[in-house]
């Protein structure tokens, strides 16, 4: 082995290590065995469970092998290291919002704000707009939640009912109820993956999901248009029976328009370009005086009292931020839609995302990143070729890691350098991740997300395929919009 040949440079006054020593085989190395793992690990070891752990650990696992092909190339482990902490801590804030989003989905749960978004959704359906009202239904309860899983597992099932009973086919209308599901979870700034793409690519929250519209809402125009028109081009019989979960949620909550005040409110701040985690920190305290106000009851159920007491209120709120916390219905299909984890329920994305960092802080270290950056620039030359092969790297994740997360986590690590050496901002590859990588899992049979909905909706993937308009037709969408350069944010000049 040659000496040791590490030298920093700082485009954009970030620094990027390069390591002469290393070639581009030695670079994708790491990246090919991380790949071959999880796709062993979710396909044939822990299915669905994956996230729960074994995926986090084998990042680690792919960062030791990055250590050891380091070690070769004679970086140091104090090296590596620094880069580790140094990329722990340039997520600090991503993962500070991710535990206020756990505890703002708690409140506004507690509170009712979600039951009534949810209540007056359902009231929006319609034989002869069916499919257009199912994904505009999915979309606000997703917005809501932050969740296409539980959307499509509640109110997707029973509009998968009613569908049948309209004589509607249910591959329109499991991929109506998905298009809307990953719309909503696509652009809540409650969803894992929203959050996680921009902790990947080194944007902020916000930012990405107002750059995010761009793309995403003539992607949901079109395919809204797409179903009123197979609406009225179909027969249906009969009409929509929902009385049963509207009278749940009126039983179990204090169903209110006043409510709506807490998100606009939020709304305004956001507007107001007010920093992501006040924002949610006051969501999350508007929430809680709302629970107090509005649902007392259910304070008190959490809290185990029998009278609304300072204390009593307390605990409720308290419980309803940082831990597990549920309200039971009369109806069974919306139970699960009305629970939420907390601060809790984020642990397992903060998980990975720092699991996430050690991976990309050895690759960095070692040099890898800026040798795969290199030849990327140098094999797709133009803007459009390097959207390109984000796009195709995704979906190559999603088709052979099988999960979502990973299809945003590694080509987010792997290109966040290269989209800095073109001069753009880090919304594109943030946006681009999401448009590739989040809402195209749901077509593929084997991943963990189209494994999950076919069983959840009892629809095969290929029978709702077609109709997931918003889905496939993401992807398609910004490398529309890179083609032409519409929207290509540029990096700030400093």
């Amino acid at each position: 082995m040659q000496s040791q040949n590490i030298t920093p440079t700082t485009p954009q006054k970030e620094e990027i290590i390069e390591n002469k020593e290393l070639n581009i085989w030695e670079a994708l190395i790491p990246i090919l065995v991380l790949v071959g793992m999880l796709f062993y690990n979710v396909t044939y070891a822990f299915g669905d469970d994956a996230l729960s752990g074994s995926n986090q650990f084998i990042l680690l696992l792919g960062a030791a092998v990055a250590a050891i092909v380091g070690f070769f190339n004679k970086v140091s482990y104090k090296r590596m290291m620094e880069e580790v902490a140094k990329n722990v801590k340039s997520t600090t804030g991503a993962l500070l919002i991710l535990l206020m989003v756990g505890s703002l989905a708690g409140t506004w749960l507690v509170s009712g704000i979600i039951p009534t978004m949810i209540y007056y959704g359902l009231q929006i359906l319609n034989p002869t707009i069916f499919l257009a009202a199912c994904v505009i239904i999915c979309a606000i309860i997703s917005i809501a939640t932050g969740s296409s899983w539980t959307t499509s597992a509640t109110v997707g099932i029973a509009l998968i009912g009613i569908g049948d009973t309209l004589g509607i086919s249910l591959g329109m209308t499991a991929g109506a109820v998905i298009s809307g599901a990953y719309f909503g979870d696509k652009m809540s700034p409650l969803s894992d993956t929203t959050n996680l793409a921009p902790a990947m690519a080194g944007g902020d929250l916000f930012d990405h999901i107002k750059y995010m519209t761009y793309t995403t809402v003539p992607t949901i125009t079109v395919t809204l248009i797409f179903f009123i028109i197979v609406g009225f081009s179909i027969d249906t019989s009969g009409t929509p029976e929902i009385s049963e979960q509207l009278n749940a949620i009126d039983s179990a909550f204090n169903i209110s328009p006043w409510l709506f005040i807490v998100p606009v409110l939020v709304i305004g701040l956001i507007v107001k370009k007010t920093p992501p985690l006040i924002a949610l920190l006051a969501g999350t305290l508007f929430g809680a005086i709302a629970a107090i106000i509005a649902q007392p009851e259910i304070l008190m159920q959490i809290a185990g009292s029998k009278e609304l007491n300072f204390n009593s209120a307390y605990i409720g709120v308290m419980k309803a931020m940082t831990v597990d916390t549920a309200v039971e219905t009369t109806s069974t299909e919306l139970n699960d839609l009305f629970s939420a984890g907390g601060m809790s329920g984020m642990l397992k994305t903060i998980w990975l995302i720092v699991c996430a960092m050690v991976f990309g802080g050895v690759m960095d270290a070692i040099g890898a990143l800026s040798r795969i950056s290199s030849a990327l620039l140098n094999l797709f030359d133009s803007v459009f070729g390097l959207f390109a092969s984000t796009v195709i790297s995704c979906l190559a994740l999603n088709v052979t890691a099988s999960d979502q997360y990973l299809a945003i986590v590694v080509p987010g690590r792997m290109y966040a350098k290269a989209f800095k050496d073109k001069g753009l901002a880090p919304e594109n590859l943030s946006r681009t991740l999401e448009d590739s990588g989040t809402v195209t899992s749901v077509l593929v049979p084997w991943n963990t997300c189209g494994a999950y909905q076919s069983g959840v909706l009892g629809v095969p993937v290929a029978d709702y395929f077609f109709f997931a308009v918003f889905n496939w037709l993401s992807p398609f969408m910004t490398l529309l919009f890179a083609a032409f350069r519409i929207k290509i944010k540029q990096l700030a000049k400093s």
